[in-house]
């Protein structure tokens, strides 16, 4: 039996554009959207997907991680760069 490759792990897609999602705190709108570069009308459709996703969940909420990981995929389906600013460090505390 032989192993083929698919086209999607072997698929290398040059990003198109990138977006940076920041958290503003705790006052609904939570979140800004910032092209840092491509299309625009593309950008823009994404944006406004992922004001739909996350306008009034703030990071603590159960639901964030869930609509995050929702928005990621968006972005990887339309070959942007997703860049989140949370306010706070992520990586997790070696111990």
């Amino acid at each position: 039996m032989s192993h083929v490759p698919t086209s999607e792990s072997t698929e290398v897609v040059e990003p198109v554009g990138h977006v940076q999602i920041v958290y503003l705190g705790p006052v609904a709108p939570h979140w800004e959207c910032r092209m840092v570069y491509g299309d625009e009308e593309q950008i823009q459709a994404f944006v406004d997907r992922v004001d739909a996703r996350l306008r009034f969940l703030p990071p603590h909420d159960p639901q964030f991680r869930r609509n995050r990981e929702r928005v990621n995929r968006d972005a990887e389906r339309e070959a942007l760069i997703v860049e989140w600013n949370l306010g706070y460090d992520e990586e997790p505390a070696q111990a």
